[in-house]
């Protein structure tokens, strides 16, 4: 019940009473109208006025003889029956009534302390959120899932086949036990699934739900901590319970690196809330108290912070990794997602899966209804492969900026910067073919090229890294060369970056240096988390930082050296190219090949599309899946 009908409730009652009073006793009421002073009242019974009268205690109520009804208060007088027994007034007497406290003056009188329980009820139930009353925040939050309600089967699961073959196994141990019991197994304890975010772990665990045909109660890690001391481990247990009423079941804890984190971080003293939560956890996982026919599933996408404890086999049995997917599984999830759009013909998903290295599931997902809002809101009643390509440069690159003023100057200035990565690109054996380039402002960028693996790859050699810094040092030499070094802009300062990050990574971690060697110098590159990291040095002396960066200026250097030599020898294509730019804006990766290699401009181009066409994309720009060069 929350406050306002609290309150409603509050002023029902109020008023009843109030009406209840009013209407107890009209006569009462009337009686205050018609008294009369004492004194009168003796004066009216010596003029024998009065004919008969009711004494109650010192009250006395009569009547006249003219039929009027009158009341009075009189003093302890011991005349008084004689003087009316002498005037012939018929007297009769009442013992005096024990007046109880009415209704409303007990409420009146208990009001402040049941506003304070009230209060009390109200604010415990609005900091536990919880169920079973004010008293019940030890109590689990896990909720048992509606089977019928968006049910999910594995036939809706695509792109992680592995991980879903792990998982069906023990769907099929749940419902024929005794297949494996026979040869001596065991059901398994716990199931962790760990992959990047977007990739299906919280789907899988649904799917598992929808194929079990068994209890499945969901939590979230960050449920099982409260304000109080005792609760998170309270409801680890109470939660447990459950699972045990209903067994077999499956319990699902989403995001359990919120309890799960790594004791002993220097913090709390091991008696902080979230850690007694996980022993708790862990006592229940594998404890004295056998849970059998209770399976925990567990998603995370931080597997490194997790306690070790945790982690043990008799725990969590079973790590399920659901990566990123390949080729085969984008297309697969796309498909999936594909059912719910009206598609045209002409869409060749295999085609929109090549051209998406390194998507999520979630990715892809939303790559699909941006394909659909842009097909609406052109008013087509389909989504032609046209929307999928304007879907995936928007979620890539950005939405375009048609709106921006850029004088001719700049994009000139834009057109040669773009030009010189995408001849650079070209003349580079070991780099990605271009997908597309753009002067139309898109994001963050004022233009861009796009490269697109054709295959995914799962490592990259030495060439490969040095096309890429050569590639984004392409737009600089070719402002230098054309402009001038006092026209150089600080437009090339992301290439620059990456440029760097790269280099520092080849030396430091890849151990792509000949002068240093296959030796890791950047253990402590990443964030430093307490009780790891915090207390380890940094192991490399004051020399090898100085011949670090020695060596990642060579590498940039070495990249910029290869981009000028490139430009100055096909300095002709760069002023084509960045020509065909201006004119067009955009170009394919084929057609700019066409016009470089064969002197093909671009026939029957599209016509530019309207501002109006294009606004905000609802995921903007996601990391750096493809190559992409400003």
């Amino acid at each position: 019940m929350n406050f306002k009908n609290l309150a409603m409730w509050a002023v029902i009652v109020f008023l009843t009473i109030g009406l209840y009073n009013m209407f107890k006793n009209p006569q009462q009421n009337l009686g205050k109208k018609n008294s009369i002073i004492f004194s009168e009242f003796l004066s009216e019974v010596d003029n024998g006025r009065v004919v008969r009268v009711e004494i109650q205690g010192n009250n006395i109520k009569g009547v006249f003889s003219d039929g009027n009804i009158f009341t009075t208060y009189s003093p302890n007088d011991p005349n008084l029956i004689e003087k009316l027994s002498n005037k012939g007034v018929s007297i009769s007497a009442a013992p005096i009534e024990e007046k109880m406290p009415s209704l409303l003056g007990v409420l009146l009188s208990w009001f402040p302390m049941l506003l304070l329980i009230a209060v009390w009820i109200f604010f415990m139930r609005q900091m536990q959120g919880g169920k079973g009353g004010a008293m019940g925040f030890g109590r689990s939050k896990a909720k048992m899932m509606n089977e019928l309600k968006g049910k999910v089967t594995f036939n809706d699961v695509a792109g992680v086949e592995e991980a879903k073959e792990e998982v069906e196994e023990v769907v099929e141990f749940l419902r024929d036990p005794r297949k494996f019991s026979r040869l001596g197994g065991k059901i398994p304890r716990g199931c962790l699934l760990v992959g990047p975010p977007g990739t299906g772990k919280t789907l899988l665990a649904r799917a598992i739900a929808g194929e079990a045909g068994v209890p499945f109660f969901t939590i979230s890690g960050s449920d099982f901590v409260e304000m109080f001391v005792g609760v998170g481990a309270s409801r680890v247990r109470d939660m447990f319970e459950q699972g045990k009423k209903h067994s077999p079941c499956i319990i699902f804890i989403d995001e359990i690196d919120a309890v799960g984190r790594s004791r002993g971080a220097g913090l709390g003293g091991g008696n902080d809330e979230r850690e007694q939560t996980l022993n708790q956890l862990l006592v229940e996982m594998d404890g004295f108290d056998t849970n059998e026919g209770v399976i925990i599933i567990a998603a995370t996408n931080r597997p490194d912070v997790l306690d070790p404890a945790l982690l043990r086999p008799g725990r969590f049995d079973r790590q399920v990794v659901v990566s990123l997917p390949d080729i085969i599984g984008r297309e697969k999830i796309l498909k999936v997602h594909a059912k719910k759009i009206s598609m045209a013909p002409d869409v060749n998903l295999r085609t929109v899966a090549r051209g998406t290295p390194g998507f999520s599931g979630a990715d892809l997902a939303n790559l699909v209804n941006e394909a659909a809002l842009l097909a609406a809101r052109k008013n087509k009643r389909i989504v032609t492969f046209n929307e999928f390509e304007e879907a995936k440069d928007k979620v890539m690159m950005g939405a375009e900026r048609r709106s921006m003023v850029m004088t001719e100057e700049e994009k000139r200035l834009t057109a040669y910067h773009e030009a010189g990565h995408a001849i650079v690109t070209l003349n580079e054996k070991a780099a990605y073919p271009i997908h597309k380039a753009t002067i139309i402002p898109r994001g963050r960028a004022l233009g861009m090229v796009m490269q697109l693996p054709e295959r995914d790859e799962l490592s990259q050699t030495r060439e490969q890294l040095h096309a890429q810094m050569a590639i984004a040092m392409g737009g600089r030499v070719a402002e230098e060369i054309i402009f001038g070094d006092d026209k150089v802009t600080t437009g090339a300062s992301s290439d620059i970056e990456q440029a760097t990050k790269r280099a520092r990574a080849m030396v430091m971690r890849a151990g792509l240096s000949k002068e240093l060697g296959p030796v890791a110098y950047g253990e402590n590159e990443e964030e430093v988390f307490l009780g790891r990291s915090v207390a380890r040095q940094q192991n490399m002396s004051e020399e090898t930082a100085r011949k670090v960066d020695i060596e990642i200026r060579k590498f940039v250097d070495k990249g910029y050296e290869r981009a000028k030599k490139v430009l100055n020898e096909k300095i002709e294509d760069l002023h084509k190219l960045a020509k065909a730019l201006l004119t067009y804006e955009t170009l394919t990766g084929t057609e700019i090949e066409d016009l470089i290699n064969k002197n093909v401009y671009p026939t029957n181009k599209e016509e530019l599309r309207s501002k109006e066409e294009d606004s905000g994309s609802a995921l903007g720009s996601i990391g750096l899946k493809p190559k992409i060069v400003h």
